[in-house]
Parts: C-alpha cells; structure tokens; sequence
C-alpha cells in the first residue's frame, strides 16, 4: 500500500486526488481543540485532518465529509485501520450536509484556486478548485453546523486568505487566531492558518518557518508537529 506513515496512524492516498501535504499537516497540528467536544473536517480527501485531531484528542467525537468517492474509500480505509474505526464519514457535499447537533470545531483544508487554469482531472480540479465549494459556501455550511462558541479552523495561501478573512468579517465571524507561515526565513510568508469565531476578541498573530537554515526542519516546526511525524 502506497501510503504516509505518521507515528500513530498511515494514510492510504492511492485514490485520492489530494494527498497528504505540509499544508493538511500544519493545519491539523494548530487547530486549537481545547473546547472541543465535537469535531467536523470538511472536505476531508484522505482522512488527514479527522486523524489528526482524532489523535490529538482522542475523546472528541470527529467526523468527515467529503464528496469524491475515491477520496472516500481512502478515508474510510484510513479509519478503519487507524486506532480511531468510530470516526463516521459521509460522502456528499458540504451544502447538503444538516444536522441536529452542532459541531464545536470545523476544520477544512479546502479548495482555493479561483480562476487559474484547470487540468484533466476532475477530481483534482475538485479538489483543488472553488467551483465545488466557494468561500462563502464554506462560510455558510460553518454558520448552518455550529453554535455561538463553535471555531472554524482553516489553510490557505496568503492572497487567497486575505480574500477569506473579508469574507468572512461580511458573515460576521472574527479572525482570533492567524499565524503566517513562511517555508525559510528569506521568503515571505507562503501560508495562512486561521481560525474564526463569531465573538470579536483580540486577535492572536503569530508566525512559523518550516526550514532552518541548514534545509532541516525548524525548531518551532518540530515543537509543533513532532507528534506526528515519524522522523521527528
């Protein structure tokens, strides 16, 4: 099996269009969990996002939702075979997901090329694309799955985030918590990692650079990942 060996769980991407990426890592390390009690990761491809959570807070009802039926067989083959089977996963599309129960934490890695050139694979272009899922339909399925207290913890590049943090500021949600990522200390900051409320409080910015200057991970990366990564 082709796969990402993590310390506590493998990820099968044999299928999925999206494998795993620094980006799903990075998100699925920083979301803060601390209130959670319930978890959804939206538009979940492998499973990524939903295991790592799961492992970071293993008493957290998680669950997934994802509308390519490849990425799916990858998802529930992860599940399955991972130390967590009771993460549930549904297959369809985030705008026709509703539920009783409110979700404390929704978390995505989702799609954000908006107007670039697509290629031949559909469900690549899916993933990869915001036909399938806008922001602002992201925003709304947030808004129609949580309750006043919930988070949405989100990836993006930094042009695309700026875009997102006005959007969801019109929707009346709150940036509380934003780090920028840059890849090395020479480059500018590549990556958005955010989480919004709906109560307005100060905002907490930080940043992270993923390689020290030998080409190694960084310090700060490792702190912040080390529970995961093999190699670490």
């Amino acid at each position: 099996m082709s796969g990402f060996v993590f310390k506590q769980f493998k990820v099968a991407q044999t299928r999925s269009a999206m494998k795993v990426s620094t980006d799903g890592i990075l998100l699925g390390a920083w979301a803060d969990l601390a209130t959670a009690q319930r978890l959804l990761d939206i538009g979940t491809g492998t499973g990524l996002l939903a295991l790592m959570c799961k492992q970071r807070k293993s008493s957290m009802a998680v669950s997934a939702v994802e509308i390519d039926g490849n990425a799916c067989a990858d998802a529930q083959q992860n599940f399955a075979n991972s130390p967590w089977p009771d993460i549930r996963l549904m297959q369809k599309a985030i705008q026709q997901v509703t539920s009783e129960i409110k979700f404390d934490v929704l978390i995505s890695n989702p799609p954000y090329f908006n107007a670039s050139l697509k290629g031949e694979d559909l469900a690549r272009n899916t993933a990869r694309h915001t036909d399938s899922l806008s922001f602002s339909e992201l925003l709304s399925a947030f808004k129609n799955l949580s309750h006043r207290n919930s988070f949405l913890n989100v990836i993006l590049p930094c042009p695309e985030a700026q875009l997102f943090i006005a959007q969801a500021q019109r929707q009346g949600l709150y940036l509380v918590r934003h780090c920028l990522v840059n890849t090395t200390k020479a480059k500018v900051p590549s990556r958005s990692l955010m989480c919004f409320a709906y109560q307005a409080e100060s905002c907490e910015q930080t940043s992270l650079t993923i390689h020290a200057e030998g080409g190694q991970y960084s310090d700060e990366y490792i702190a912040l990942c080390k529970d995961f990564y093999l190699k670490m």
